[in-house]
């Protein structure tokens, strides 16, 4: 058989025909040497062979996957989610580190499959190695904020003690100039008048060296209060300059804000493709919710993450309608008076290291080598987890292949 251009193929059928051969000369391919099809509901289909970050997926010899879930994730991309200083002469290296994540997320498409049917398995794939890049920069935006509003509320506090000194200022100085304007009076031209009204050079004398004496000690005072007025804008000025480098740093990641989320609306349309309107999720509560219950600080606030389950993800946010990793941890354990960061990696910081074998009930479990995710222990290896777009709060068996750590508040 010959193609348009007078190229041979084997016969259909034959032992040398191949889906290769099939395809017409001049026909535009894929690089993997498929026909590009149509993508389903306006979305385009992972390829099984391409992995977003880095990596590679095996591939069997008829191009589809090779029966496995999800694709690792190379070493390299997983570095650009390490633990990530906040302190502000690091803010440039972070604007940096989160310009080069946006731009992955940005660029990284997804391929596009032969089969416009694609199995569960392959659509998770895609999921998995989508949102390790997503989850990251969500708890870096988390951090960030937090750190903002911090240091907001220290301007404001510096901001509060600075005004009152001004005030104080100004007034010494409206008093010193009238005491002056009153010195004045008694100039060169009108000396003698006050001598003569005074009734003897020892009243008059008196009344000059009382005036100085006066000016002496307002001028003295307005130099008091100026100076410390002076050394609290000495205070607030480098805390002016790191919130004005956080206040863009918030500004670039906020910017990104819609990216992800229409992102994060087109994995959930592949999602709906594969698995209809289900999530996969099954009973959101499959036990006692926490099975251990004492009245104890921990169990309250696991009490509360179990009261949140069925609740929508929500990128950033901590309640009450909708939560994130991070800060359905954060709530939980500030309805029992105890603060947290809103953000994985500085709620591991700040609590006390605890072992696997001394997990109590409200304890938070850390995931993943950069401490990307969180979730709170509610006893017989059972945790409430706020996990991923698309599937509301719920209960989860405690998963040791992505385990890093675990953590107590103090005092709790």
């Amino acid at each position: 058989m010959k193609s348009s251009s007078g190229r041979r193929f084997p016969p259909l059928g034959s032992p040398g025909h191949t889906a290769e051969s099939s395809i017409r000369a001049g026909e535009p391919r894929t690089p993997g040497g498929v026909n590009p099809r149509p993508a389903v509901g306006g979305l385009p289909i992972p390829n099984p062979s391409a992995n977003p970050v880095g990596g590679e997926c095996p591939v069997a010899r008829s191009g589809r996957p090779s029966g496995k879930r999800s694709c690792r994730v190379t070493r390299s991309a997983l570095r650009a989610f390490g633990p990530v200083s906040l302190f502000p002469h690091r803010l440039r290296s972070m604007l940096l580190a989160a310009a080069i994540v946006v731009g992955v997320v940005a660029t990284t498409g997804i391929a596009g499959y032969a089969d416009p049917s694609p199995a569960p398995g392959q659509v998770e794939a895609q999921i998995d190695a989508t949102w390790g890049q997503l989850e990251p920069l969500i708890e870096q935006y988390n951090a960030v904020h937090e750190q903002k509003v911090a240091m907001e509320a220290k301007v404001a506090a510096l901001q509060a003690q600075i005004q009152p000194l001004q005030m104080q200022v100004d007034l010494a100085m409206s008093r010193v100039g009238a005491i002056s304007a009153q010195a004045y009076k008694f100039g060169p031209g009108s000396k003698l008048n006050a001598l003569l009204q005074s009734g003897s050079p020892d009243q008059f004398l008196s009344q000059l060296s009382d005036l100085d004496e006066i000016a002496r000690q307002e001028t003295a005072m307005v130099a008091d209060i100026a100076a410390l007025r002076d050394r609290y804008d000495q205070q607030k000025k480098p805390l002016d300059e790191a919130l004005a480098k956080l206040q863009q740093q918030d500004a670039a990641l906020a910017a990104q804000k819609r990216q992800i989320t229409d992102r994060i609306t087109q994995l959930n349309q592949l999602r709906l493709t594969a698995y209809g309107s289900g999530n996969g999720t099954g009973n959101l509560r499959p036990v006692a919710c926490p099975q251990t219950y004492d009245g104890s600080l921990g169990a309250r606030a696991a009490k509360f993450a179990c009261n949140q389950i069925g609740k929508p993800y929500v990128w950033a946010a901590d309640g009450p309608s909708a939560y994130d990793c991070s800060g359905l941890t954060e709530a939980s354990w500030r309805s029992v008076g105890i603060s947290l960061p809103h953000n994985a990696l500085e709620q591991k910081q700040v609590t006390v290291p605890v072992s696997l074998g001394n997990l109590h009930v409200g304890d938070m479990v850390y995931y993943y080598r950069d401490v990307h995710h969180v979730v709170i222990y509610v006893g017989n290896n059972w945790v409430v987890a706020a996990s991923t777009f698309g599937q509301p709060i719920q209960m989860q068996k405690l998963d040791m292949t992505r385990y890093n750590s675990a953590g107590r508040p103090h005092g709790a």
